[in-house]
């Protein structure tokens, strides 16, 4: 399964969802994709960076229990696999 990231002016990009499809709970996910999309973007990231940084981070939420958050070790290992 993918989604897809779109910028005024580029072609879309599509990006594999992260995680399994084992999920444990979707509690606070959305909240947490547009908040990490919404922080990275405000940090200076382009839409296909703050796209894949909230991919991970709503991909490792989905994976625990309750309402949950991501550690910067977490995010920090999801990235480090689109480098790959």
């Amino acid at each position: 399964m993918e989604w897809s990231a779109l910028s005024a002016g580029n072609k879309p990009v599509e990006i594999p969802i992260h995680g399994t499809d084992d999920v444990a709970d979707v509690t606070g996910a959305g909240d947490t994709v547009i908040a990490t999309f919404t922080a990275a973007l405000a940090a200076g990231a382009d839409t296909e960076d703050a796209a894949r940084i909230a991919n991970c981070a709503g991909g490792i939420v989905v994976m625990k229990r309750g309402t949950a958050t991501v550690s910067a070790e977490e995010l920090h290992h999801c990235l480090e696999q689109y480098k790959n």
